[in-house]
């Protein structure tokens, strides 16, 4: 599978998980978004349900083994270079909860780590990843009051 400059767009999936009133980030360790920070996902496996793709993907790279709850929203990701697509995700974010597992960045995460809102402008967080994650903390909310 062709990520850099595809013939199509391929599919991913992102997990938003909170914690304490933070949300779990990893630091990219390839590129697309190389060294920024993000929500932890990735790529669906050939055959691989969306669902069992963010529990893969979620413990590849932080160690933690989490439970979809709902769908947030699916986002495109298109990053040209001048007229050319170099890359182009089509991903869906997943609220999660934390079921099992210890925090460790590993796979494609150089670091792992829970942020508190008041670090998101810090670490120069992508205002796509900025409105997912704020949805989801909508939805957790909403979930909390039994709403």
């Amino acid at each position: 599978m062709q990520r850099e400059f595809p013939a199509a767009p391929l599919v991913g999936v992102g997990a938003v998980v909170f914690e304490a009133g933070r949300v779990l980030l990893v630091r990219r360790g390839r590129e697309p978004l190389k060294g920024h920070w993000s929500l932890p996902g990735g790529l669906v496996e050939l055959g691989e349900e969306l669902l069992d793709a963010v529990i893969r993907e979620v413990r590849e790279e932080t160690g933690l083994v989490v439970e979809p709850i709902e769908l947030i929203e699916v986002v495109n990701r298109i990053h040209r270079e001048e007229k050319r697509v170099r890359y182009h995700y089509v991903i869906a974010d997943y609220l999660c909860r934390v079921t099992d597992g210890v925090l460790r960045a590993s796979s494609d995460a150089d670091a792992v780590r829970w942020v508190d809102r008041s670090e998101w402008d810090a670490l120069g967080l992508d205002p796509v990843a900025v409105r997912v994650i704020e949805a989801g903390w909508r939805r957790m909310e909403e979930r909390s009051s039994g709403r």
